[in-house]
């Protein structure tokens, strides 16, 4: 069933606000628990999380909801699926640390048709409607056409402490030996995908994601006129768990570089 995206916008951004309220509320009182090693949840995603379901089900209650904390339908391919991270960088949000967003997605039997990225530190709302190009705060951003050796690229490590982080410290050393400009690492993977698009980034590089990390994002970039690809360089679905994402100027360059599994 096809939905009225300006009405899901819409809808994204309540259930954004209500969130981001929940969570600077809560912030440096929020109880910490662990999910696994390294890997933390605070009362401020599950209290958020919870809001932005109510708000979605009250507006389309036949809608599937999949969500980081709460889980849900994992069918990617359903009619209309919104993909949810209450808190994506609860790490920083934990430590204090002021990076972190919420991120809303609704999709249409895959395809992702609206974004909405929500950092309430410094009230920037990214989105994009599939078609429509991708916007900050009302106006339009686009990527940079800087070269690999211009790049600033962001990357992520994964909770794991064993090949993953091995590879990505290795993936980092191949793009400081091919010079490019920086590395940042930031800690919210919806915000590095929006940061690519706003052109505050050149690329940005992970290898192990949840699609709540990603799934606005992924639109947000690609309608700033991005690249985005896994590290295989395969096309970004909701179904991949590793990315090599980029302005789209040097791809080809990028892939060789950053390639999952690395090639030697």
């Amino acid at each position: 069933m096809h939905e009225d995206t300006e009405q899901i916008l819409l809808t994204a951004k309540k259930a954004a606000a209500a969130a981001s309220e929940i969570i600077m509320g809560l912030q440096d009182k929020a109880k910490i628990d662990d999910k696994g090693i390294n890997n933390l949840v605070t009362e401020a995603d599950v209290k958020s999380e919870e809001a932005i379901r109510k708000i979605i089900l009250d507006s389309f209650p036949e809608h599937s909801i999949l969500g980081e904390e709460g889980g849900g339908d994992t069918d990617f391919d359903a009619d209309n699926l919104w993909v949810i991270d209450p808190l994506d960088g609860t790490n920083n949000y934990a430590h204090g640390f002021p990076f972190f967003s919420v991120s809303i997605a609704y999709s249409e039997r895959g395809k992702t048709k609206v974004g909405l990225v929500f950092d309430p530190v410094r009230n920037e709302i990214f989105h994009a409607i599939s078609g429509k190009g991708a916007f900050l705060n009302e106006i339009p951003i686009s990527v940079t056409d800087n070269k690999l050796t211009q790049a600033l690229v962001i990357t992520g490590f994964y909770y794991d402490r064993g090949d993953i982080m091995r590879s990505t410290l290795a993936m980092l050393q191949r793009l400081f030996e091919n010079n490019i400009r920086g590395v940042r690492r930031t800690g919210s993977a919806a915000l590095d995908f929006s940061y690519v698009a706003a052109g505050r980034a050149d690329a940005y590089v992970e290898y192990m994601l949840s699609p709540w990390d990603f799934a606005a994002g992924m639109l947000i970039l690609t309608e700033a006129g991005g690249d985005c690809r896994q590290a295989d360089g395969k096309p970004l679905t909701l179904k991949s768990n590793t990315l090599a994402v980029s302005n789209g100027a040097f791809t080809d360059e990028l892939l060789k570089l950053v390639r999952y599994p690395l090639e030697s």
